[in-house]
């Protein structure tokens, strides 16, 4: 028979599990307070989430995200999900997935000397990169970008034009050298009902799906061709500013279609 001491000790593990894992959610709900109450005004941090709906661990990164749009009052946080297509043999072919997001996965290895790729991952400013549903290492490393001082040198105008299509404009005032311009077509938010593969019988919630990137040198002043691929979502557009050698980015700017 146990004495009142064990007994007693027993008991104090769960407490004090609850008592850190209260802690934690605690000290990441007072880091999203301060990304939102940041004077915004020349910071940014981008945040690029690489996922997949056949990825089993990939859901609470794509909450994470879910969260931060939410909050997103600043502004100044350019959030998106690109769907790799590695997992697409699994059973589950995922509708978002793109060869080129993989492709884009892949640079940022070679930027950060990483030797594989995985999913949920989370690359902040080019810079820094951790699994994508570990929320206190993602929410720090915002916090940081967040803190640092850049020139606002990026400029959009979009229009219309015939059905689907839209032009995208930018004019820069930039002078960095051996930097690309980037700009993504990006859907609000979607959703899709997995039938099979790792997350099979679960119906999973995306924000800011990246439906497409493009890229090329940075100019004073150019403009992309984009193809809404269904006009009665939300739309946005993100442009930021990377250099090819080290892959920080250095200026960011979107504007809501």
């Amino acid at each position: 028979m146990k004495s009142i001491k064990e007994i007693l000790y027993c008991l104090s593990l769960p407490l004090a599990i609850l008592l850190i894992m209260a802690f934690k959610a605690f000290a990441d709900d007072k880091k999203l307070a301060n990304i939102k109450s940041c004077n915004a005004d020349k910071s940014f941090a981008v945040v690029e989430l690489f996922t997949s709906e056949g990825c089993w661990s990939c859901p609470p990164a794509d909450e994470l995200i879910r969260k931060l749009e939410k909050d997103n009052q600043n502004k100044k946080l350019f959030i998106m999900a690109l769907h790799v297509d590695y997992w697409d043999h699994q059973g589950w072919r995922d509708r978002f997935s793109n060869s080129k997001f993989t492709e884009r996965q892949k640079q940022y290895a070679t930027w950060m000397n990483l030797s594989t790729l995985y999913t949920p991952q989370m690359v902040i400013n080019g810079k820094t990169e951790m699994v994508g549903s570990e929320t206190g290492k993602v929410l720090q490393a915002i916090q940081s970008a967040m803190l640092e001082t850049h020139h606002e040198n990026l400029r959009l105008k979009v229009e219309q034009k015939e059905g689907r299509n839209i032009q995208v404009s930018y004019i820069s005032t930039s002078k960095a050298k051996n930097t690309d311009i980037l700009i993504a077509l990006v859907q609000k938010h979607a959703s899709s009902q997995v039938s099979a593969g790792e997350n099979a019988g679960k119906a999973l919630s995306h924000v800011q799906v990246v439906r497409e990137l493009q890229s090329r040198s940075i100019k004073t002043q150019d403009s992309f061709s984009f193809r809404l691929p269904d006009p009665s979502n939300q739309w946005e557009i993100i442009a930021f500013e990377q250099d090819k050698k080290s892959g920080e980015i250095i200026d960011a700017t979107s504007i809501g279609l």
